[in-house]
């Protein structure tokens, strides 16, 4: 609602500018003679600046100083070596040279500026320290965790607070899936673009796309890329993918694993406690029932693979608990004990 007040009250402004700049009787004689049209004109300028802000509803401030800082550099540098180079200049030439170095130099630094604010923080040093303060570091999302979804209801609970980096391969990869002819692989690339979405509308989310256009990185895979860019920005991994967390392990580079925050965030079950679930199927092994907790958590019970569809007791015996899930093994209350298990 303040932004549609400064907007509204912005545009008045410029209208009452307009007016009062086809008003005066020394103007050029195309504007006297068509004020309506260039008052027109004009506010249509003026608003082209409010255009862009609604076109660009995700600002960031790093790339505003660039910007900033960028053209002060460039017009001192221009400044500063237009006065050097004074003498030798031709007077008539003068006022071009100026007019190039002018262009030239704040585009250059601005250009140099964008390209390396990934290395270094060119904002205002209050900022910049209260956002190191703040987060810790980045976090590399790739493809698999993005389409489990699961990352979006964990950056939900305010658990974490550091930056979500999205590399763009990544997001080349997503697309590709969300474009397979496979439509299976194409509902969960589509998956994984609306939990992105998701993740970028959310106000507590810093996420950033990092565009990744080093040629050195472009032969490797995508899972030897995400190490790679680990390493060069420092962050971890977030994935559910068992292999890419084996290989970034053996880089160095730390993993967080979706599957792994799960089941360490599930309720601990120890021998002799008892459940109740409902068997849905037949174990693998001869007697086997097989059931679930509501967490998703698989549960195996002795002699009850004659009881799919209803609902038992079951006596804790062990758990198997790995990266992949957690499995509970158990038998049916009052069942007796078999030795040996």
């Amino acid at each position: 609602m303040l932004m549609i007040v400064i907007r509204v009250l912005y545009a008045f402004i410029c209208a009452g500018v307009c007016l009062a700049a086809v008003q005066p009787e020394d103007v050029p004689q195309i504007i006297s003679e068509h004020k309506f049209a260039s008052f027109v004109v004009f506010f249509l300028l003026t608003q082209t600046v409010t255009l862009g802000d609604l076109l660009i509803r995700r600002k960031r401030l790093e790339i505003i100083s660039a910007v900033y800082f960028g053209l002060l550099i460039g017009w001192l540098l221009a400044y500063l070596l237009l006065l050097g180079l004074g003498p030798v200049i031709h007077t008539r030439f003068h006022p071009i040279v100026a007019l190039l170095l002018g262009v030239m130099l704040p585009y250059m630094c601005i250009s140099f500026l964008l390209q390396t604010k990934d290395d270094f923080r060119f904002i205002i040093p209050y900022v910049e320290f209260a956002r190191e303060v703040k987060g810790g570091r980045p976090l590399i999302i790739d493809t698999s965790s993005l389409i489990d979804g699961r990352i979006a209801d964990v950056m939900d609970t305010n658990v974490l607070d550091t930056q979500l980096v999205v590399p763009s391969f990544v997001l080349e990869e997503m697309q590709s899936i969300a474009d397979s002819s496979d439509k299976m692989r194409r509902t969960r690339g589509r998956r994984g673009l609306d939990v992105l979405t998701k993740l970028q509308q959310n106000p507590k989310v810093d996420v950033r796309m990092h565009e990744v256009k080093d040629k050195d990185l472009a032969e490797l895979t995508v899972d030897q890329r995400l190490v790679a860019l680990a390493k060069r920005l420092g962050g971890r991994v977030v994935t559910n993918d068992f292999n890419l967390n084996k290989v970034a392990s053996v880089q160095g580079v730390e993993v967080i694993n979706l599957n792994d925050v799960s089941n360490a965030l599930k309720p601990r079950y120890l021998p002799g406690e008892q459940l109740r679930i409902k068997v849905i199927r037949e174990g693998e092994s001869f007697g086997q029932g097989v059931g679930y907790l509501d967490d998703g958590t698989m549960v195996v019970c002795e002699n009850a693979s004659g009881l799919v569809g209803k609902d038992i007791e079951v006596v804790v015996t062990s758990m198997l608990q790995n990266s992949a899930g957690r499995m509970i093994f158990g038998r049916m209350t009052g069942a007796p004990v078999i030795a040996g298990r």
